[in-house]
């Protein structure tokens, strides 16, 4: 199969003026007058972002709103995906397995893996490079665009370097993994980390820079959805029984409302009832993720004291090109399934979601959370973790892993519970059992989430921080 070098994607216009209806007045004024000081020095400018993928995952969903509102600004910012064989994907995710300090598939990261990811990345570098005019400037986002940095330099544009992945311990196999591509990204004129000690050994202190990710609150996947809308999408889904006749709508990126059509493929018994609880993780069926550790952390500690049910929910694995894993790590999880006690089988559900259309998709991601009474994310390792925030902007009692971004997200006990050992089935059952059974107290931790969401984690925050760091290159 032959892979284009670069596939542009196609990015709307959106107004920041919306975001005055959630941000509180001196937050949104801060904002605007960021945006209005720094716009004239994008003038004539395109801002290039390139990535894996435009699909699957928070690097994609963050780009596809947060460039639309940048353009809403006034600023040409364009979205480039590179291409690639299933040997350099391969090798890309044991570079991601890596920086998070697990083995992957094990294989080495010597000198013709690097000759090899040079290659691969040889015609997308020349594609953009072709693309680039003089006073251009380029984002380029997490380790498979990384080889890019020369290609980028070598036109005399500026270079950004976006890590979004993470880990606050590094050990020598991370420090390898590190050493691996920094002979590509220490010259880019600046590198962008989730959160301070997620920092290479090697690079320039004075070219690093802190910025935290972000959501998008009016997105399909936050957007505010009611009881009755969340009910009926679940049903169309194929998720939850019920819908009481509502119309499973959602609003587009473009303002169009359109319907939830498709429905997922579950492995189950037997559906939800519409009156039955659920707790659900969503994420990418990655191993690090450990679906399979809350799968067995529901059916022991649980299962056995609650009426509850598991959804442990991801997207068709067909769907995101730059995973190779997924579709292993699903097959084992169903087979764990299978295995399970026939009483607990019944209440744990594995929904993979489509992803033809992937705003439809998100749409069911947030009914997912929305219809939850406690959403997961017992992450072995994590960037930053903007399921998330998602979960808590909807208002969502959340018990995750104390790593990475999570802990940057919650504060222990008042806006969700942190799990001090990802690993450790019997907390994790506790914390979970303990949010089932204090209904009053989980929506009161609920909403302290939302407010700290609101206060730190909402799109327009990034966005300023995005071009003050532009700004001041371009300077």
């Amino acid at each position: 199969m032959v892979h284009a070098p670069l596939s542009p994607v196609s990015v709307g216009e959106l107004s920041l003026e919306r975001f005055s209806t959630v941000l509180e007045p001196e937050r949104y004024e801060q904002v605007s007058e960021g945006i209005e000081r720094g716009g004239p020095l994008f003038a004539g400018r395109t801002v290039w972002n390139v990535s894996s993928t435009a699909r699957g995952g928070g690097v994609a969903e963050m780009l596809s709103t947060l460039l639309a509102y940048a353009r809403g600004a006034g600023i040409d910012a364009r979205w480039e995906v590179i291409g690639g064989d299933s040997e350099f994907f391969a090798l890309t995710k044991r570079i991601h397995n890596r920086l998070h300090g697990f083995d992957g598939d094990g294989g080495p990261l010597g000198e013709r893996e690097s000759e090899g990811y040079s290659r691969s990345l040889s015609a997308s570098g020349a594609a953009l490079a072709a693309k680039l005019r003089p006073g251009d400037v380029v984002i380029l986002h997490d380790p498979q665009t990384a080889g890019l940095v020369p290609a980028v330099l070598a036109r005399g544009v500026p270079v950004v370097w976006r890590c979004h992945i993470g880990i606050d311990r590094p050990d020598e196999r991370v420090r390898d993994t590190w050493g691996f591509l920094l002979p590509y990204v220490h010259g880019a004129d600046a590198t962008v980390f989730s959160r301070r000690a997620f920092v290479w050994d090697g690079l320039d202190p004075a070219r690093v820079s802190i910025i935290t990710p972000t959501l998008d609150a009016f997105a399909p996947k936050n957007q505010d959805l009611d009881h009755a809308t969340v009910a009926a999408i679940l049903n169309v889904a194929g998720l939850r029984g019920g819908g009481n006749g509502a119309v499973p709508a959602y609003t587009e990126l473009g303002g169009a409302i359109a319907l939830v059509a498709r429905r997922a493929r579950v492995t189950e018994e037997r559906p939800m009832g519409p009156d039955e609880r659920y707790v659900v993780q969503v994420s990418r069926w990655d191993a690090l993720k450990d679906h399979g550790g809350v799968m067995a952390g529901f059916a022991e500690h649980v299962a056995p004291h609650s009426d509850a049910h598991l959804v442990c929910a991801g997207p068709d694995v067909e769907g995101v090109s730059d995973d190779p894993e997924g579709a292993q790590v699903l097959a084992r999880l169903r087979e764990q399934w299978s295995r399970l006690p026939a009483g607990v089988r019944e209440r744990v559900h594995l929904a993979v979601l489509p992803m033809d259309d992937w705003q439809e998709n998100a749409a069911m991601v947030n009914a997912l959370q929305r219809g939850a009474s406690v959403v997961i994310q017992k992450s072995l390792a994590e960037g930053f973790g903007l399921t998330v925030a998602e979960a808590m902007w909807k208002a969502r009692p959340v018990t995750a892993s104390a790593i990475g971004g999570i802990q940057d997200q919650i504060e222990d006990g008042r806006s969700g519970l942190l799990l001090a050992d990802p690993g450790a089935l019997g907390p994790f059952g506790d914390a979970v059992s303990s949010l089932l059974a204090d209904t009053a107290g989980a929506q009161v931790m609920g909403d302290a989430a939302r407010e700290r969401v609101r206060d730190r984690f909402l799109g327009p925050r990034a966005l300023l921080d995005y071009l003050t760091l532009l700004g001041g290159l371009l300077r």
